[in-house]
């Protein structure tokens, strides 16, 4: 097959770049978070506590497995991007293939892990008795099928590595189907009950990872076996963009546990307030969630080619349309706020919470995608650990001093008002920290450039003998 180049980012009006990546992929991201709310709703209807208690405490340890496959996603779309950006394809597609080898690599290697600890590992976030055997039961079915996952995530971000929106939406969108067809089918139909929801997600992950592979393969011809140079440095470079992406990635859940410690505080309907308004976000603001791995490709190719000019406007166009998306978000949420807590029907504490959030505090969304734009910066001009710096400072330092004196002044809305305030100062600092690096030649750019230096010469070094 002759390939041609597509370093679509390159060129053209990257606003119109940052909003179609974006949109693209918050609808691949939106069809996952509501078949998880509809999984949650599925077997809630069959009754049994501990059934729901089970998949809690099993997605709890799928995280730290999934977690893997996002920093080798980040890793596999910032090297096709740069690759891409400077016109090597060869390299772009041996990138690809590494990554996937990869995914592969630790989707085995994680369960042979996980699965004979099993009992270790629920026992130390809590789960004990009926509940740790059915969560166990789950998660011998859904773990052995960490590889498709790693697959899918690797596969897709490198079809938003070559500009493909579009394609790299349907792989998602196609899982979110066949999850939510088979959930009632084996749940109910089949009275396979929290097994049957196990299969489901395997089967989804299944049809995700093979019509992404498709696309790639078909479409783009996304993939070379890398030569024995290029597979090295893949496991050196991937690594060090991969490690620090999965550090960045655990975070999240770290300073959600700590809000939510300092939540029980104030009694369970504080707690419950607070469990709406994060099943509520990644679903209204799955958007500002994409944000990261939409604008990222758009960077990576624009600093393979040397053009740091765009890079600098797309870290400035994925803010403002980020700006744009919250005020309109939260406009809605604001004059439906009433009737969104009655949608839930929410009372006393609980929807004093969410009414706060669907009025001020919904704004504060903003910060945290300035984070996500800066971080996608960091993942793909070659200081990842910069994210890992940043999120979790958020997590930590820019959420338990805040929430600890918001609470003390105000309480239970206190404590949502600091984790607010929390990131106004980290996307201040994101934002100080991601353009100091495009801009300052003397220092991060020097030692970019003797990183790629080095790339350059593999890739020299194979068309010589090509």
């Amino acid at each position: 097959m002759a390939h041609v180049i597509d370093a679509r980012f390159t060129e053209g009006s990257l606003m119109r770049h940052v909003s179609i990546m974006s949109l693209t992929s918050s609808l691949g991201l939106m069809a996952i978070f509501a078949v998880d709310l509809i999984d949650v709703l599925f077997i809630s209807m069959l009754g049994q506590e501990a059934l729901a208690a089970a998949a809690g405490y099993a997605s709890t340890v799928m995280f730290f497995a999934s977690a893997i496959n996002i920093g080798l996603s980040i890793a596999a779309g910032a090297l096709v991007a740069n690759s891409l950006g400077a016109g090597k394809d060869l390299p772009a597609r041996e990138h690809a293939f590494s990554a996937a080898m990869f995914a592969i690599a630790f989707g085995i290697l994680v369960p042979l892990i996980m699965l004979p600890n099993l009992d270790l590992i629920l026992g130390l976030i809590g789960a004990d008795g009926d509940v740790a055997e059915r969560a166990k039961s789950y998660l011998w079915i859904i773990l052995p099928s960490t590889f498709m996952s790693g697959i899918g995530m690797t596969v897709v971000a490198t079809l938003r590595a070559y500009g493909d929106a579009r394609r790299a939406m349907y792989p998602s969108l196609i899982g979110a189907i066949v999850n939510g067809a088979l959930d009632p089918l084996l749940i109910f139909g089949l009275s396979m009950g929290l097994e049957g929801a196990a299969w489901a997600t395997v089967a989804a992950r299944m049809a995700t990872m093979l019509l992404a592979l498709w696309f790639a393969w078909r479409v783009h011809d996304a993939f070379a076996v890398p030569r024995t140079q290029c597979f090295a440095y893949d496991i050196r470079e991937g690594m060090q963009i991969a490690a620090p992406a999965v550090l960045a990635t655990i975070a999240t859940p770290v300073g959600a546990a700590i809000v939510t410690r300092e939540m029980a505080k104030y009694g369970t309907d504080a707690v419950a307030g607070m469990a709406i308004i994060s099943r509520m976000i990644p679903v209204v603001f799955s958007v500002v969630l994409a944000l990261s791995g939409a604008i990222g490709p758009i960077m990576g190719q624009n600093f393979g080619a040397g053009r740091l000019d765009r890079v600098r406007q797309a870290f400035f166009d994925g803010v403002i349309f980020a700006g744009f998306y919250v005020v309109l978000i939260s406009g809605l949420l604001f004059v439906f706020r009433q009737q969104i807590a009655d949608l839930f029907g929410a009372q006393g504490m609980t929807r004093e919470l969410i009414v706060l959030f669907c009025g001020p505090i919904a704004l504060a969304s903003f910060f945290n995608a300035v984070i996500f734009v800066a971080n996608a910066s960091y993942n793909n001009l070659g200081h990842p650990s910069y994210s890992t710096w940043i999120n979790w400072g958020r997590q930590t330092l820019g959420t338990i001093p805040f929430i600890l004196v918001g609470g003390a002044l105000y309480g239970a809305p206190g404590v949502l008002i600091g984790q607010a305030a929390g990131g106004v100062l980290f996307a201040g600092i994101a934002t100080w920290l991601s353009l100091w690096m495009i801009t300052d030649q003397a220092h991060p750019m020097r030692q970019l450039t003797c990183r790629f230096q080095l790339q350059r010469r593999m890739h020299e070094m194979y068309n010589r003998t090509a």
